[in-house]
């Protein structure tokens, strides 16, 4: 990719800069998103299949939208499908898909294969079919047949493998099974990173931002004093170098208590919004080469460094082209967590005064969810984006704010209304506040478009959670304490209602991307943070189990109406699974009620600490232990009964709960594990080879140690089954979480996590 000759770039790339992604899914309607480089009217074509997916059959559902135009090379659709004659999609069946193209200037028409293949990328395969379609089934509707997959967290440049690829391993071996092949996919949250961004990605999306918008951003900062300056371009802020201004104009926490290399190269323009969401979706935008380090870096350790994370996201990219073919092949739904826009989004009270409180921290917290609402919140919602709704509102305003090169204040302050921006005070120039109860929440327009959304199917559905934007900050305490991560009236909207509209469901699933229970250490690690004030170092507040009152509030409120529940969540960056046993004296609840708590993080971003908890040391030095509370129910709190507790509450007990850790199985591996070719570059595998002698003597590497017991420490992604016992006429669930060898040769395996509910 050549930057200096737009013209010469743009005509290599291919029509699709990424997709097609599978969004929403049901027996009425299938929606597909995708960014193209043209403005076109989009047709897609929903088919029927026969013989095991392998032939096409009739036409079934319909659909044409056109693009929206977000920049000069820009221009995106969610284009939903539907039937003419009433007719709905079946369980035990194989769907395929195709598009036709229509530019809007000459009318000339491309096909789904034209439109993949360019020059540069001749040939694109995203199907598992020789009919070259891709394909997807939908839930079934038995229970036991049901494959849900999830995870969370995937940085490009983080360490270790990228574990998305692997679902495309998972969906080749039974593309033609309706019942074995996955059904959904879920990503809860760290989609992308808008803090902790790498050198070299920030060079690719900056550029890439301006040459798809044809227009460079002007970000204001505050001036101080005269002469200083009104705004910055992005070109103005390069790589590496961004670290005071993302502090100090913008507010942004994540580079606090020494850790300014967090965001030296924060994202903060539109443009680099966007860029990301298609880099880490697609490998048509990323540059043939890079430049080195020392072309980019002044001192020997930044160029040594920049040089190290070319390495790794040529691995990220090396492995892209089984991402793109995975989305396109499976219904995806998402959801936001912090690092889609910063570190510490809306931690507490104190965060959203100090960066909303900002021009700058402002521009760039809009910024981040506009690209979200149209490269996620689309297609995980798509009726919110007809016509007359907030979200197409939201469209035409995110094209005229382009269109006039960011100075159309009038859909600036548009977008600001439908993303949900707080207004600013007139006076203080500080974010407004609404008291719901005790607690104080972050103001919004009335038509602001929803992130919370629910998904249904014959034998489940799964409550998707924002806990971000809808989050009570205590009006008594001061600023920096924990909050609700659910507000009053949120619990009523996010749970209740979805919990009352299907009083009859196979399992209930709810996806909170922040863990609701996780180890015992990092809760004493919170604790003590949070005695000394130091909030944003280790995120404390983000956990449920920290604000004693939201979650004795969150357990009651499942509780009164199912009694199994199945939490999904990410965040933390290993994987594991909890069950909570919880019995009341009310009536109003079935007893025992369960809630077994099921963790995937992170799919590209191990840390030291967590190849630590992955290994059996962990259970060695600390292990984990049966935990209990008692709560009750007006109001809502709970407190934690510990072994030498001597005295006894003043107020009886409504309910009491017990925690316990599910232990991990031995590792396995899967028939495709052995086989993993695809994975390393040329170059690494040249390395790899050299250095394979020393594996015999790592013993911390050999796979004994490597198995530990509690927790999956290293990239992986979760695969979730239900499976019926035969003595109770109940389910167990089971997740199994796939990762990569750390002993040589590299191989997939999975280790499993299996509880009774």
């Amino acid at each position: 990719m050549n930057y200096q000759s737009e013209d010469e770039y743009l005509h290599d790339i291919p029509l699709m800069l990424a997709g097609p992604m599978l969004q929403h899914t049901e027996p009425e309607s299938v929606t597909v998103w995708m960014a193209l480089k043209q403005a076109c009217e989009v047709e897609l074509t929903v088919y029927d299949t026969t013989n095991n997916g392998t032939v096409l059959g009739n036409s079934l559902f319909q659909g044409r939208r056109s693009t929206i135009s977000l920049g000069k090379s820009l221009h995106v659709v969610a284009v939903t499908a539907r039937s003419l004659n009433m007719y709905r999609l079946r369980s035990d069946r194989i769907y395929a898909y195709d598009f036709q193209f229509i530019d809007q200037t000459d009318q000339t028409q491309q096909t789904l294969q034209q439109a993949l293949c360019s020059n540069r990328f001749p040939t694109v395969n995203i199907s598992y079919f020789t009919h070259q379609k891709p394909t997807f089934v939908l839930p079934p509707n038995n229970l036991q047949d049901l494959r849900i997959v999830h995870g969370s967290c995937r940085k490009p440049h983080g360490h270790g493998f990228d574990t998305l690829p692997i679902l495309d391993c998972l969906i080749e071996e039974t593309a033609n099974q309706p019942r074995k092949r996955p059904h959904q996919l879920f990503l809860t949250g760290d989609q992308i990173y808008g803090d902790d961004v790498a050198e070299p990605l920030l060079w690719v999306s900056s550029m890439l931002g301006d040459a798809l918008l044809g227009w460079e951003e002007r970000l204001p900062v505050t001036q101080t004093k005269p002469g200083d300056v009104a705004y910055y371009t992005p070109k103005q802020l390069p790589p590496g170098h961004r670290a005071d201004v993302v502090t100090h104009q913008g507010g942004f926490t994540a580079g606090l208590d020494n850790k300014r290399a967090k965001v030296a190269s924060h994202l903060l323009s539109l443009g680099e919004y966007y860029a990301s969401y298609l880099l880490i979706w697609s490998p048509v935008c990323w540059p043939n080469a890079f430049p080195q380090g020392r072309e980019m870096m002044r001192t020997r350790k930044a160029t040594k460094k920049w040089d190290r994370q070319v390495q790794n996201l040529r691995q990220f990219i090396h492995t892209l082209w089984k991402v793109r073919r995975t989305l396109a092949n499976i219904p995806m739904y998402s959801i936001f967590d912090d690092h889609d826009v910063s570190d510490d989004w809306n931690l507490n009270q104190a965060w959203c005064l100090r960066v909303l409180g900002q021009p700058l921290g402002q521009r760039a917290v809009q910024n981040a969810l506009l690209a979200y609402a149209v490269s996620q919140a689309w297609g995980n919602t798509p009726w919110q984006f007809e016509a007359d709704q907030s979200g197409e509102k939201l469209l035409v305003a995110a094209h005229d704010w382009s269109a006039s090169q960011g100075t159309d204040t009038a859909a600036y302050e548009a977008i600001a209304r439908y993303v949900g921006m707080p207004p600013n005070n007139a006076h203080t120039g500080l974010p407004e506040f609404v008291l719901d109860g005790s607690v104080l929440v972050l103001d919004r327009h009335p038509k602001a478009i929803t992130w919370h959304y629910t998904v249904r199917s014959n034998c489940h559905e799964v409550i998707v959670l924002d806990t971000r934007t809808w989050r009570g900050y205590p009006a008594e305490q001061k600023p920096t304490a924990p909050p609700m991560l659910l507000c009053p009236q949120t619990f009523e909207r996010q749970l209740s209602l979805p919990l009352q509209q299907t009083p009859e469901v196979q399992a209930t699933m709810v996806i909170a991307p922040t863990n609701v229970f996780g180890l015992k250490i990092i809760d004493r690690i919170h604790h003590w943070q949070l005695q000394r004030d130091q909030v944003f170092a280790t995120d404390v507040g983000d956990a449920w189990n920290i604000n004693s009152k939201a979650l004795a509030k969150f357990l009651t409120t499942l509780f009164e109406q199912r009694q199994k529940i199945v939490v999904l969540s990410g965040d933390i960056h290993y994987s594991s699974a909890v069950r909570l046993s919880f019995v009341s004296t009310s009536r109003d609840f079935a007893n025992p009620s369960v809630l077994v708590q099921l963790t995937s993080s992170a799919m590209k971003n191990e840390e030291p600490i967590t190849r630590i908890l992955h290994t059996r040391m962990k259970h060695w030095l600390l292990p984990e232990k049966v935990r209990h509370w008692i709560g009750w129910l007006n109001p809502p709190d709970m407190v934690e009964q510990r072994a030498r507790q001597s005295h006894h509450p003043q107020m009886k007990p409504d309910w009491n709960c017990a925690l316990e850790w599910i232990p991990r199985q031995n590792f396995q591996t899967p028939n495709f594990g052995t086989n993993v070719s695809w994975l390393r570059t040329p170059r690494q595998t040249a390395k790899n080879d050299r250095w394979q002698w020393l594996q015999q003597l790592m013993f911390w590497k050999s796979p004994w140690f490597q198995d530990g017991r509690e927790v999956v420490g290293v990239n992986n992604l979760a695969l979730i089954q239900f499976e019926l016992t035969d003595t109770s006429n109940s389910y167990k669930v089971m997740q199994d979480s796939y990762w990569f060898s750390s002993w040589y040769p590299t191989r997939i395996v999975y280790s499993r996590f299996e509880s009774q509910l």
